[in-house]
């Protein structure tokens, strides 16, 4: 009784029961966390979208202090989850490199990079200054590793200072050749031309690269950089046609040597320094840039009735497509941006055939689109499907054991490229070994 008697006694007793009352609750919400982070970290891994393909974020574990920040300011969502108190990777393959984890970790324990590509078969052996393992032969944006447009460019412009650097001041023989015309040639052959050297862009279709691929309208995130040619490019988000446009201004105020309808094939040292072989001659040089990208060409289904000419690999306007019956194979990205895309228009039935049980690789963003699509009757998903073959007017499908007929006006295939690994290999260039010093 005396004890109840004690206001001391029973401030602490109060403090106890309130400490309880709100620590508990954080326990239990903190434990379920835990728990859902852990479950969606082994279906990722279970189904490889932990691995990085290109830069991602390396957490330094001595310095995490767990306060979970950059989990939630990644723009592609869930890359990041909290694992025992310490950030940890969990969707790898979603990273694309925007750095805003590592510029938002308050003690420094992010970095962005490739890590350890001792093993990669995909990713070349580049030194610092991005030449390869021939020397000035050099290999920028996607297919040495690092997205974003803003790597790209500024990767073109370095190399561009690289190759002035050790001209010191003398002209070469013959012109520098960059292969691909994305943002990553196009920055490297601008700096060229403004510092005065001669250069020739050669690509297999127009300037623009990867961003011809984008539906119309697409946006694209693009962190404040400086553009050869044009200036600051300060928005965060571009739609591709702002992006060709820019890239048309630039053509039209520098007027590069550009060359197009130009495959590349062989690359061979000679006397001089290389032959270049393409689908459309040879050329000779002393300097070589390559920035061919990842996507390489479309990969086929290898199906019967794949030729026909309502099958196409990529889809350049949505709104052209009306009151169609339209079949979208895939499970990435542009897949589903198509899909959603053309579910929107009027009258047409879209399906969206993928061999998987569900999407594990698309961006937040396609996430909640292609959820809003399948709710609002945009667009109908078939997954566990592949297509048997395509006919002048239906599609077969094969769907859970069930061969199931579609009507069918237009088939779009987004089942990937043929990267140029191969290509790069029958050259000589060198993966899957430390960086060189």
């Amino acid at each position: 009784m005396d004890i109840l008697n004690n206001e001391s006694v029973l401030s602490w007793l109060l403090g106890g029961l309130l400490i309880f009352a709100f620590t508990v609750p954080y326990l239990i919400r903190w434990k379920r966390k835990q728990n859902q982070t852990v479950e969606k970290l082994n279906e990722a891994t279970r189904i490889g979208a932990n691995k990085a393909l290109m830069q991602h974020p390396i957490i330094d574990l001595s310095r995490c202090i767990g306060c979970g920040i950059c989990t939630k300011v990644c723009p592609e969502g869930e890359v990041l989850g909290l694992v025992g108190g310490k950030a940890v990777l969990i969707n790898g393959s979603k990273c694309v490199g925007h750095e805003v984890c590592m510029e938002s970790c308050p003690v420094g324990g992010i970095e962005v990079g490739l890590g350890d590509i001792s093993s990669r078969e995909d990713i070349p052996q580049l030194n610092p200054e991005l030449e390869s393992n021939f020397e000035n032969i050099y290999i920028i944006g996607e297919l040495g590793g690092l997205a974003l447009i803003r790597n790209a460019v500024n990767q073109g412009a370095r190399v561009a200072k690289s190759i002035q650097s050790k001209l010191n001041g003398s002209t070469p023989s013959q012109p520098v050749v960059v292969v691909g015309a994305g943002p990553a040639g196009l920055s490297c052959t601008i700096s060229l031309m403004e510092m005065g050297l001669p250069v020739v862009l050669l690509d297999q279709s127009e300037p623009g690269g990867t961003i011809l691929q984008y539906p119309r309208r697409k946006l694209v995130m693009v962190q404040p950089i400086e553009m050869p040619g044009y200036g600051e490019m300060a928005n965060s988000e571009y739609s591709k046609e702002e992006l060709l446009e820019i890239w048309d201004s630039i053509f039209e105020s520098h007027s590069p040597d550009f060359r197009s309808g130009h495959q590349l094939q062989t690359i061979e040292k000679n006397d001089h320094g290389y032959r270049i072989t393409t689908s459309a001659g040879e050329l000779s040089t002393e300097y070589v840039v390559l920035a061919l990208g990842r996507r390489g060409t479309p990969r086929k289904l290898e199906v019967p009735g794949e030729d026909l000419s309502k099958v196409a690999y990529k889809l350049m306007d949505a709104e052209t497509y009306q009151n169609k019956h339209i079949l979208v194979v895939g499970g990435g990205d542009s897949a589903v941006e198509a899909a959603v895309g053309l579910g929107q228009q009027t009258g047409n039935t879209v399906t969206l055939s993928y061999r998987k049980n569900g999407f594990a690789r698309i961006k937040t963003r396609n996430d909640e689109q292609v959820a809003k699509a399948v709710k609002n009757g945009w667009i109908n998903i078939m997954y566990e499907s592949t297509v048997d073959s395509i006919h002048d007017q239906h599609v077969i499908i094969n769907h859970i054991d069930q061969k199931k007929e579609v009507r069918n006006d237009y088939v779009f295939i987004f089942a990937g490229g043929i990267p140029p690994f191969k290509l790069m290999n029958s050259i000589g260039i060198q993966f899957g070994t430390s960086t060189l010093s």
